[in-house]
Parts: C-alpha cells; structure tokens; sequence
C-alpha cells in the first residue's frame, strides 16, 4: 500500500483598506466619524502579513498550495485586494458592503472570515492577518476569529516557521518582557507585529498580472452574517492643541508657576 502525500497548506490572509498612514485625519462637522473622501491603501499590518505569507512558499516551495486574500467594505476595497495579488497572492475575496455602509465591528469582521473559511471548497490551515488596523486600533479581529473556528492562536509575531509536515508552527511573540516562543498545531490564526518583516513593493508586471487573478465576490447575507453595530459612536473630537511651553529664570520662579496652576506637592 502507498502511502499518502501530505496535504498541502492553504493560507488565507484578511486584509483592510484604511486612511493612508500619511494622511492627517480630520474629525468630520457632525463628530460621528472621520473624512474619508481622502487616500486609503492596505493598513501596514496587514501589508506584513501578506509578505509573510509570500515569504512562507518561498521557504517551503510546492508545500504551500494557496495563498488567498480577503477584504470586507466598499467597492474600493477591491483595490487593497489588488495590491496584495500583485504582491503574490493567487486570488481574492471580496466581502462587499454599501458604500455608505458603516465600518463593521471587529465581531462582525471575525464572524464574516469565518464563514468565509467555511465556504472554501478545501479547508485553510493558517490565517495571517494584521494584529491591528491603524484607523481603530482596536485589536480584537484575530483574537475573536480563533475564538470562533476553536483554532490555535499566536498573536503579536516577529517570527513564523512552519513545519508542514508534523503541521506544526513555531512563533516568537513580542510581549512586554520581551520574546516569547509558542509552539502551535495547524489550523492557526498568527497576527503580525511591525518586526516581522518588510514588505515588498509591487513591480509593474506583477501589477498587471494582478489585474487578471480572479476575485470572489460574496454579500455578508450571503455568509449568513449581521453586520449591523452593536456600539454606537457618541462624538469623535480632534485631540487639544498642545500650548507652547514658558522659560523660567529659577527654581523659585517654577515652584512660584507651579502653585499659580493648582500643583502642589504631595
């Protein structure tokens, strides 16, 4: 009897299209939300995971079968995916919202990959996504998706190998007292830290051949999930204008400025 060649690895990488990390945000007249009639691009995070990803078959070559990547928004987002095919990603998923539609909850995101994986006709063995969006900063999404799937987790990486035949990943994570190793079995979700790696910028053949990749497009009806928002945005103001600083001359002169401000000493 023969024995039979192990499975090939799927990885699916989430993806966002934020305000451009370059742009100063302005608060909007009514102080429920942000101008966003100015530069979007992939939020950096999820730019590192989609390098990683493309880093990862290059280590393990014809082990890893498919590289996918997903978006949940506007018709726009359609170009975040693109950007990550022409980084070298083999095809896309397109979780299409109402233009007008509010940004969907870090719940809502989770609920909407999920099932996203459940659709797949062959079953994703490793997730890499951004461990945060810099428009929210929230960091919740990766957390609640291996949540939800029951899947193994290792979140903040600076590294990823895969042994993808024991189906095994080791992660160094980054923690405040400094590096921490897991090992975690396959099917996992991994989210990046800024030391992981540096991502590549798209050359103009892989551009166009992106232009070409196929891209499934799904309504969240279609996945069976609610994106309605459980939380509502009360106001959003810009943070004070800081006021410039005062010399003095003395010590006694700080205390005297000190105590006219109302701090007195403990």
């Amino acid at each position: 009897m023969r024995p039979t060649s192990a499975r090939l690895l799927n990885v699916l990488v989430p993806v966002k299209r934020c305000v451009d990390y370059a742009v100063k945000i302005r608060v909007n007249p009514d102080q429920k939300g942000i101008d966003l009639s100015v530069k979007h691009s992939m939020n950096p995070f999820d730019e590192i995971a989609v390098e990683e990803a493309v880093r990862l078959r290059g280590k393990l070559k014809d082990a890893v079968k498919s590289i996918k990547v997903l978006t949940v928004g506007p018709p726009k987002a359609a170009e975040t995916l693109r950007t990550a095919l022409a980084m070298g990603a083999d095809s896309g998923i397109h979780v299409e919202l109402p233009e007008t539609a509010p940004s969907p909850e870090p719940l809502s995101i989770a609920k909407l990959i999920k099932a996203s994986i459940e659709k797949q006709k062959e079953p994703i063995d490793l997730v890499i996504m951004g461990k945060q969006a810099i428009d929210d900063d929230a960091g919740q999404t990766g957390q609640m998706l291996a949540g939800l799937l029951g899947w193994s987790q290792a979140t903040f990486a600076s590294k990823v190998e895969v042994d993808e035949t024991n189906k095994v990943a080791l992660v160094t994570r980054e923690i405040d007292g400094g590096l921490q190793e897991v090992r975690c079995k396959l099917p996992l979700v991994v989210t990046t830290d800024l030391r992981l790696n540096e991502p590549r910028y798209a050359s103009l053949p892989n551009i166009m051949k992106a232009k070409k990749k196929p891209i499934e497009k799904f309504q969240p009806s279609d996945l069976g999930v609610d994106v309605t928002p459980i939380l509502e945005t009360i106001k959003i103001t810009e943070p004070p204008k800081r006021i410039g600083g005062t010399k003095v001359e003395s010590v006694d002169e700080l205390v005297a400025k000190l105590k006219a401000a109302g701090i007195t000493a403990v």
